[in-house]
């Protein structure tokens, strides 16, 4: 069905290149706006069928959210053979996910990756994706994901995605022009190296840039719109409605007025985390409130706390992604990260997200980089660092920029020293990144957090699912007729210290797909009354 109103990133002003990240941040207006749900509604509080006098519409699969998860949840439902309606509080499509890069992280031997003489295997991906995901990782999600990698990557192909089959091989955090392929984690790292083979992930639909992510709404939208889905912007979902125990409905708002949507087989929540919800983030990811909200306004944990509402269990709560970005250009990799007791604390060649990880572990959050001329020929791309000191040596740095005596030179020195053997025997950064520095003058850069560097983040807590979405109780059970996925749920990404770009759209667009698809099949096996 033609969706009725206009996709969310034509909104946006005339953004070219990186310009687009920075539109990721929002006014205090826009969020209190976004928070403003209903002071009669509590998102918490679902509201009983028995009290509902009259149904508005109904519909097999009710999808909240039009997003990544939506897009994929509605889809997915409606090849089912389900009758399928967003409902989508903006006034267009897109959600976070077309705000974002676009990278998808793909693997286990995807056309693409063949494509640019890449070899992968599922084994391999899947390990990578466990070591990534930490102690607090759903293995079963993470070796559902992996072993249907391949098939995930056709379907988007299917839906009209068009993948580039152009690799981009330099240290950055996007590929900056139409490549689609593209290293976005730490493949190449230690560890990680030695626990699966380093092979490439990151896929982004063909696009300029940071617009992948527009560009694979945009895609997914057309796709919808081909459908007899039916789409309602401007639909604020109050409530879940519920009846002996299960989710029948929702309560919105529609044109001023509050209505009642029934419906027969399930309601999928993609709502989007809670980063905009600053009570949230204080309560449950304090850490994230150091650094800056990014994503759309209406990630206001409005899906996780219906969740909750209706007795679904949070986990995860307290991670999220939080980053720094010293890197492009690559160069900057070669610099030597240190804290203010002037001791190196990690390699300076990793994902920007476990930098930052790192780095906010330091005593008062206080970092900095050594470089020397000939690291630093300009500025880094994203990050408006200051430079604190120059000196002609390390101990004249060390010393107008106020540091114990013998540390920052203690460290440089043995550092050097390794380096021009080739080695980092300390945290093992990649040979490719190891540089003896010895060309004054050198520079102090500030990547403090207080410096008024660019600290993006973003919560990956949720409601705690099944593989297919069912939105599980503290004890382990369904409870029946809700569904959830994208960053309304605890994914596939699990903490910011073993992200890779990519694993968030990645998880969104499969599991919204599972979530949808389960939805759709729970019609066919579980009998509706009138």
């Amino acid at each position: 069905m033609k969706t009725n109103g206009p996709y969310w990133p034509q909104f946006l002003p005339n953004l070219q290149g990186s310009d687009v990240a920075y539109a990721l941040s929002y006014s205090e207006q826009d969020k209190k706006s976004a928070l403003n749900m209903s002071n009669q509604y509590d998102p918490c509080q679902p509201v009983d069928a028995a009290d509902i006098d009259a149904w508005h519409a109904e519909t097999d699969v009710l999808v909240v959210g039009f997003g990544g998860a939506g897009a994929c949840a509605a889809l997915e439902a409606h090849y089912a053979g389900a009758d399928v309606t967003i409902l989508e509080v903006a006034s267009g499509s897109g959600g976070t996910t077309a705000l974002a890069g676009g990278m998808m992280y793909l693997g286990g031997g995807t056309p693409l990756q063949q494509a640019c003489g890449f070899e992968d295997s599922v084994e391999d991906m899947e390990a990578y994706v466990t070591l990534a995901s930490g102690p607090g990782g759903d293995r079963a999600k993470i070796h559902g994901y992996c072993h249907n990698s391949i098939d995930h990557y056709n379907w988007l192909v299917e839906q009209g995605v068009v993948f580039n089959p152009e690799f981009y091989g330099e240290k950055h955090t996007n590929t900056p022009q139409y490549q689609s392929l593209a290293f976005t984690g730490n493949e190449k790292g230690y560890l990680e190296a030695q626990a699966a083979r380093p092979t490439p992930r990151g896929h982004k639909a063909k696009a300029f840039w940071e617009e992948g992510g527009s560009v694979l709404m945009a895609t997914l939208t057309a796709a919808i719109d081909n459908t007899p889905v039916s789409v309602h912007y401007d639909s604020r979902v109050l409530a879940l409605v519920c009846s002996a125990g299960a989710v029948v409905g929702v309560l919105c708002r529609q044109e001023g007025e509050i209505r009642a949507l029934r419906a027969r087989s399930g309601v999928v929540l993609c709502c989007g985390g809670f980063i905009m919800n600053e009570e949230m983030v204080s309560l449950y990811a304090p850490r994230l409130a150091q650094g800056m909200a990014i994503g759309s306004p209406n990630d206001t944990g409005s899906g996780i706390l219906m969740g909750m509402g209706m007795g679904g269990a949070a986990i995860n709560m307290d991670e999220g992604f939080i980053s720094v970005v010293w890197y492009p250009s690559g160069e900057f990799c070669k610099g030597v990260f240190i804290n203010q007791q002037g001791q190196r604390f990690f390699n300076e060649d990793c994902y920007h997200a476990r930098g930052a990880h790192h780095c906010l572990n330091q005593t008062q959050s206080k970092v900095y980089m050594v470089v020397d001329s000939a690291i630093y020929t300009e500025p880094p791309l994203y990050a408006d660092v200051s430079v604190v000191e120059v000196g002609e040596t390390f101990e004249e740095l060390e010393h107008d920029a106020g540091f114990a005596q013998g540390t920052l030179t203690h460290t440089m020195e043995t550092y050097n020293r390794f380096a021009a053997q080739g080695e980092d025997p300390l945290f093992h950064k990649n040979p490719e990144f190891l540089q003896v520095l010895d060309k004054p003058p050198y520079a102090l850069l500030d990547f403090s957090l207080d410096s008024g560097i660019y600290y993006p983040a973003f919560t990956f807590g949720g409601l705690d699912t099944t593989v297919d979405g069912e939105v599980l109780r503290a004890s382990g059970k369904s409870i029946p007729g809700l569904y959830a996925a994208g960053r309304t749920t605890a994914g596939l990404p699990r903490s910011a210290e073993g992200y890779a770009s990519g694993m968030s759209i990645g998880d969104v667009t499969y599991f919204g797909r599972r979530a949808g698809g389960a939805a759709a099949a729970r019609g066919r096996t579980t009998p509706t009354s009138d």
